[in-house]
């Protein structure tokens, strides 16, 4: 599904991120990227999706050599990567359903986009999203309104509304509490898995990593120094990737984790309406000036939801 083969990236001050990267995900696998900082790991994520053009290498999606590609085949390729971002991304003055349709903009015509024609099945889908992550009934919510965890869930709504097969996510936990990073890791893995999703995840702490993701890849100076399962993760595996240290708390920590797996008492937010949606309910977008609405040519400004 993805193959990197011998990925190069340096840069024009000379700084080598990538020393021959080879790494292969199989479709619906889900990959954590840890190591330390400066190690290349946003990087490497940033040249897969051509954010950032590698030296040298190939990065093969689906057979589609991505560091080879530009214009209109660099953008058909782009939609089936989805990518979720430490800091969000999303615009501040926008709704959190003007959020969620800008995952479209690579379906959707320049002039639809501008004057905020949207087709119908993007509108229910966003919805569906809205519902799947938890945040029914917030669509008109301004994006600068929500909290951390909202904004995220909100990320990981809009990485999906283009579709992909492969998901980038990038520190999706580094700017969250406890509770909320594990129930945001928790939901991405419940997504992947509920829809075949490969995914990388760069994530900075290792005890998160190891209790979610079933296989870590160690980067270390531009070169991976690890590959397998997060059950091999020990002192000296750490060590390898970090350095020296004392990592007996931290593989403690690792250990309880595995004992409890399963046990967490903090649930991610329940879908109350996707069976409702799954069963045949059906759906209605309310039409008014101020909403939301298939082929409306005014600004989208709000959306709601009509079950009869």
């Amino acid at each position: 599904m993805l193959v990197i083969d011998s990925l190069q990236k340096r840069y024009p001050n000379s700084d080598v991120a990538l020393k021959g990267v080879s790494l292969e995900l199989r479709a619906g696998e889900v990959v954590g990227l840890i190591g330390p900082s400066g190690a290349g790991k946003s990087t490497l994520i940033r040249c897969v999706n051509r954010l950032v053009t590698p030296t040298a290498g190939r990065i093969a999606l689906d057979g589609v050599d991505l560091a080879h590609v530009s214009g209109r085949g660099l953008r058909r390729a782009r939609r089936q990567i989805g990518m979720i971002f430490q800091e969000y991304a999303l615009v501040e003055r926008l709704t959190v359903m003007e959020n969620l349709l800008s995952g479209r903009l690579g379906y959707t015509g320049f002039w639809k986009s501008w004057a905020r024609r949207f087709d119908g099945n993007d509108i229910a889908r966003a919805f569906e999203l809205l519902d799947r992550v938890g945040l029914a009934g917030m669509e008109n919510k301004r994006a600068d309104a929500l909290s951390g965890g909202q904004r995220q869930r909100v990320g990981i709504a809009r990485a999906l509304m283009q579709q992909p097969r492969l998901l980038l996510v990038d520190e999706p936990t580094a700017s969250l509490d406890p509770k909320t990073s594990r129930q945001v890791m928790r939901l991405i893995m419940e997504l992947c898995a509920e829809r075949g999703l490969a995914a990388i995840v760069n994530i900075h702490d290792v005890v998160l990593a190891t209790q979610y993701l079933p296989r870590i890849v160690g980067l270390k100076s531009g070169e991976i120094v690890y590959d397998g399962p997060a059950s091999g993760m020990d002192a000296v595996v750490l060590t390898r990737i970090y350095g020296d240290e004392d990592w007996s708390a931290i593989t403690r920590n690792m250990q309880t984790n595995a004992a409890q797996d399963g046990a967490l008492e903090d649930e991610v937010v329940e879908s109350p309406l996707q069976q409702e949606r799954a069963s045949g309910t059906a759906a209605l977008l309310a039409l008014d000036s101020g909403h939301l609405s298939a082929g409306n040519t005014k600004p989208l400004m709000a959306a709601q939801v009509v079950t009869p």
